[in-house]
């Protein structure tokens, strides 16, 4: 019995080993999407690297899907749920993220990307009902200024306001996303919600791609397309979003979305290193204000007493 059960143990913590590896890979992979949107913003407009992103991953994610799980699984799929959820959350969130990068650098947008835990678990107050910590709140005081400090030197003070309430609502939207995809498409395995969720963040791409170059004329990526900028669509569509999220799902099923979110909160320090690898300079306000952000997530995270929880109770 008790070889049984040490062998049990062993077992989980090599599951648990392996899990960890592959979230790990799973975020790797998600960063590269900043610095190649980096590129992409020198030549082309916000609009035009989102759709391209959106389209060439959903393409990916389809097919991946319909070889999977066969054809019968995707025409029941919940599509137009999906659709909207993708088109409302996902969507919308990441041309917000996008825009953000535009406006400073990729290591922000990657900060604004690892305070995302915080923004799930306020909508789990807010919307389930889960109790105010004193640990939230103080972890939510150091992301603010973990993240005044390091976009301090990046931004001019002219809109420093207007990138702070895009990085906000776009983060915001992701995990509201995220919460209505596990909440409203039950019965589907994560690989097709992602699938239809990337639906609808594909038909918003498109939508905005067509009203912004028909009626006001903002895109130019049809008159600057090298094999350059295809190769970096591809990463920052395939790597980035598309075999990311396959083996994001995977990582999720095994430890749980609580334990693999704590992998987002490295993604800041995973595109500084690969900028500086690309030639670019270690700026270390960024890294010492990642450094804050990345704490007041974590300390948001925890657990407290009873007695210490009860002061911080929601109404």
């Amino acid at each position: 019995m008790s070889i049984s059960t040490s062998k049990e143990s062993t077992d989980n913590k090599t599951t648990i080993v392996k899990s960890n590896f592959l979230c790990v890979f799973s975020i790797l992979l998600f960063a590269t999407g900043f610095p190649a949107a980096e590129y992409l913003l020198k030549d082309w407009d916000v609009v035009s690297v989102i759709t391209a992103r959106n389209v060439f991953s959903f393409i990916l994610i389809f097919i991946i899907w319909l070889f999977i799980e066969g054809i019968q699984k995707v025409k029941s799929a919940k599509w137009l749920k999906g659709f909207l959820i993708g088109l409302s959350g996902f969507g919308i969130g990441a041309f917000l993220i996008l825009m953000l990068q535009s406006l400073t650098t990729p290591v922000i947008a990657a900060l604004a990307v690892a305070t995302m835990p915080v923004f799930a678990v306020s909508l789990e107050m807010l919307l389930d009902g889960r109790k105010m910590t004193l640990w939230f709140f103080f972890g939510v005081v150091l992301v603010l200024l973990g993240g005044y400090i390091a976009s301090g030197a990046s931004l001019r003070e002219d809109n420093v306001g207007i990138a702070a309430l895009i990085g906000i609502i776009g983060v915001a939207l992701f995990a509201w996303g995220s919460r209505a995809t596990v909440k409203s498409l039950p019965g589907m395995s994560n690989l097709g919600q992602t699938a239809v969720t990337s639906f609808g963040m594909a038909g918003l791409s498109i939508f905005l791609y067509f009203v912004c170059s028909v009626f006001f004329d903002l895109t130019n990526a049809t008159s600057i397309i090298t094999i350059e900028h295809l190769g970096l669509v591809l990463i920052y569509a395939w790597l980035g979003l598309g075999i990311s999220q396959i083996f994001w799902i995977k990582a999720v099923s095994q430890l749980g979305i609580g334990l693999a979110s704590f992998h987002l909160n490295a993604v800041p320090f995973y595109v500084m290193f690969m900028l500086f690898l690309l030639g670019d300079s270690w700026i270390w306000h960024q890294a010492f204000g990642a450094l804050i952000v990345i704490s007041g997530v974590i300390l948001a995270q925890q657990k407290s007493s009873k007695k210490k929880a009860e002061f911080f109770e929601l109404p």
